[in-house]
């Protein structure tokens, strides 16, 4: 998290702190009564479809690749509840917020097609003899009946 009040995503997206959505609220399951006093359950909100730090590109990168994380309003919701403390509950929604965008937006490389060598086509070959000739070895003899 950067002081002057924006996220750093990657190298071309840096996102205001102030678009991002942070509620505190009990956490659940075990743990006595300092779970039942305090509120160090996190939920992280941001707002894919209506956020201005998105250039049109990004945002339908973002929507495509994170769809099944949304909500029907376009926005993602981190939740964390980990810690006992808040701060690194809220931390920690944070930087998987961060993690998750970056590699939405990440574009992967496209597979440049090649062709197996010469001596990987007759090491193919070979092994599918040695395999062909262990199960030749397995059958029974002719006129065993």
């Amino acid at each position: 998290m950067a002081d002057d009040g924006m996220l750093d995503i990657s190298p071309e997206l840096r996102l205001p702190l102030s678009e991002l959505d942070v509620r505190a609220s009990r956490a659940g399951g075990p743990g006595g009564q300092h779970v039942n006093t305090s509120s160090t359950r996190v939920e992280l909100w941001w707002d894919v479809a209506g956020s201005r730090a998105l250039s049109e590109e990004q945002r339908q990168r973002l929507l495509a690749r994170l769809a099944g994380r949304l909500d029907r309003a376009g926005r993602l919701r981190v939740v964390e509840g980990g810690s006992r403390s808040q701060l690194r509950n809220r931390q920690a929604a944070t930087e998987r917020l961060t993690r998750l965008v970056a590699e939405a937006l990440r574009i992967p490389k496209t597979r440049k097609r090649t062709r197996p060598s010469r001596a990987a086509k007759a090491a193919r070959l070979e092994a599918k003899r040695r395999r062909a000739a262990v199960k030749r070895e397995r059958r029974r003899p002719p006129g065993d009946d």
